[in-house]
């Protein structure tokens, strides 16, 4: 008797157990899971514990709520310009209403997968495929509108479109390589051209300012050399003036001058003016102490730049050779 009152308590316990685990379900932190009773959806569990009527109520897998990436590759797209190129995309999606999820549409991320694909072909077959290359912003943004509103009734938001990579042809690949090498030499030769320009133009400034710096040096040193001329012919003249000197200095100094007609390389004949004897008569009666005559006309001091007039009327010029002594000539005359 005992026994089988242990039986039917033990046959308790487990139905109990049984009941109990039919009856609580414990959904997880972002989780949700719909219930059908008799295979008609009645409810849907939120993260917690939940109660549920054992042996009516089915519940149906987890769904997660939390944002979900998937990536898609090679998708193979035409452009505009008859060019097929592979895109690899990613997208970021969340499931926002369980039950659409669950009920609206059979397998969610093919659904997606597919419909990227269709929004890819309708999206790029508008573009260039340098449209294509250049406008990843524009296409993620137009891909993301059109499939958040396609996926929206499936209770699935879409909140994010971004292409991987874009695969043009090999072809095409290496014509992109050439181009952007020669441009790149184009770019390099025009830098080094304008360089070479500015080297010149650079150049020629300062040729520039150094040949009008040299104009200008030349300039001021001419100018201050004939100002010290000026001022030393000025000296001289006043120093003359103010010592009132007689026809026989200037006679001696006259004669002093006399050798400096010779001192140049390329002369080998001089002429020597009639007024030397004149000046030699005044300096020889100053050594003997006579008083000098009188100066007469073509002859002294203030005739000396011209030559003297025979009686005649002829000009009397001498001519000696270089290095002789012009006493002699003077005495010949």
């Amino acid at each position: 008797m005992e026994i089988a009152v242990l039986i039917v308590v033990a046959v308790v316990v487990a139905l109990v157990a049984v009941l109990a685990t039919r009856t609580v379900r414990i959904v997880p932190q972002a989780r949700a899971r719909n219930v059908e009773r008799f295979g008609r959806y009645r409810t849907t569990l939120q993260p917690g514990m939940n109660f549920i009527v054992p042996f009516v109520d089915r519940v149906k897998p987890a769904i997660d709520l939390r944002e979900q990436v998937v990536s898609f590759r090679g998708q193979p797209v035409i452009t505009e310009d008859n060019l097929v190129i592979s895109i690899d995309t990613v997208l970021f999606f969340q499931v926002t209403d369980p039950r659409a999820a669950d009920y609206e549409i059979v397998d969610y991320i093919q659904a997606i997968e597919q419909i990227t694909a269709t929004m890819l072909r309708s999206v790029i077959g508008s573009m260039h495929l340098e449209q294509t290359l250049t406008s990843r912003d524009k296409i993620n943004a137009m891909l993301r509108g059109v499939l958040d509103d396609a996926s929206g009734k499936w209770g699935i938001r879409v909140t994010r479109v971004e292409i991987k990579a874009i695969d043009p042809p090999k072809s095409v690949i290496d014509a992109m390589e050439k181009q952007m090498r020669a441009e790149r030499e184009k770019r390099a030769a025009i830098l080094t051209a304008e360089g070479v320009r500015q080297a010149k133009i650079l150049t020629a400034e300062g040729e520039k300012q150094g040949a009008i710096l040299r104009a200008e040096g030349e300039r001021q040193s001419a100018i201050l050399r004939a100002e010290g001329q000026a001022q030393a012919i000025e000296t001289v003249f006043g120093s003359i003036h103010q010592a009132n000197p007689d026809p026989m200095v200037m006679a001696y100094q006259y004669l002093q001058t006399l050798p400096q007609l010779a001192q140049g390389e390329g002369n080998t004949v001089w002429m020597i003016p009639s007024e030397v004897t004149s000046a030699l008569k005044m300096v020889s009666r100053a050594f003997e102490g006579a008083e000098a005559p009188p100066a007469a006309a073509g002859t002294g001091p203030e005739a000396l730049p011209g030559p003297a007039v025979a009686h005649n009327g002829q000009a009397a010029p001498a001519v000696g050779r270089k290095g002789s002594e012009p006493d002699g000539e003077a005495e010949g005359q």
